[in-house]
Order: structure tokens, then C-alpha cells, then sequence
């Protein structure tokens, strides 16, 4: 399986669990998988447990270290700011995601965390791997509440 497939997986347990549909998986410099999570902001009253975070904080955990350099963060949709910033301070070398979000993202939209002055690691970003797949599970989260 795939880190996008796995986050895909992870993305669609998280609306199982009436959680916004998003999953990251983090892989070392071989593929492994480190880490996988999808949000849990509504399980943890926790507006800073996106699945980001969550896996970039496990991974770590899981290698005893602050940083992870040579790893990738792959996520179903373009990370916040809030994740972006993350993604930099955790050194990673690449981030990989899914469908855009021309809201509330923070790499080609919104704020541009990781091209801002003031960002001291800027990751690779690849964007739109499986794009329609994944807003297609956006979409239909909320097209269910409406």
C-alpha cells in the first residue's frame, strides 16, 4: 500500500469516527511507515489534533527525535498553517498531499508558511497526488451535515 492509499484509509476512518476526513502518513528515507493517523480534534477536544501533528508526533516518538530529516509527510489535504509550520520545525524533507484547500490552506494558499521569510526549513511540497480522490471524501463529509 501506498503512503497516499494509507492516508486515504485513515482519512476515511477519521469520518467514520465523525472526524474531518484527513489522514497523513509519515515514511522514512526507505518507505517505511513511521506513522499513521487521521484527525481526532473532536475525540480529544483537541483543535490542535489534526493528523499532521498527530503522525509527525509519533514518528518522532517513534525515531527518539525532534527532527526527521529524509522523511515525508503524506497528507489527503493541503496542510493548515498550523501543520505546515509543524512540518518545518520537524525538519522533514518532503511534504506530499492531496487535495488543495484554497481556505484554509497553508503551503499554495492562505498564509504560505514554508515560503515565508521567517521559515527557516522549507520542504519539498508535491500537491495533488490523488487530488480527486481525496476532495471527493472532503466533499462528501460535508455534504452529509448540510
Amino acid at each position: 500500500m501506498t503512503p497516499i492509499e494509507r492516508a486515504l484509509r485513515e482519512a476515511e476512518a477519521a469520518a467514520a469516527r465523525g472526524e474531518v476526513p484527513v489522514g497523513a502518513v509519515v515514511t522514512d528515507a526507505s518507505g517505511a511507515v513511521l506513522a499513521a493517523a487521521g484527525n481526532e480534534v473532536e475525540a480529544r477536544n483537541d483543535p490542535t489534533a489534526h493528523a499532521e501533528i498527530l503522525a509527525l508526533r509519533e514518528a518522532a516518538r517513534r525515531l527518539g527525535s525532534p527532527r526527521l530529516p529524509g522523511c515525508t509527510l503524506t497528507v489527503t489535504l493541503e496542510p493548515c498553517p498550523m501543520c505546515a509550520q509543524a512540518a518545518s520545525f520537524f525538519r522533514v524533507k518532503r511534504i506530499v498531499f492531496g487535495a488543495y484547500d484554497p481556505k484554509g490552506g497553508g503551503i499554495e494558499h492562505g498564509a504560505r508558511v514554508l515560503a515565508a521569510p521567517s521559515c527557516h526549513h522549507a520542504p519539498e511540497v508535491v500537491g495533488g497526488l490523488r487530488e480527486s480522490e481525496c476532495a471527493a471524501l472532503l466533499r462528501a463529509f460535508f455534504a452529509a451535515r448540510r
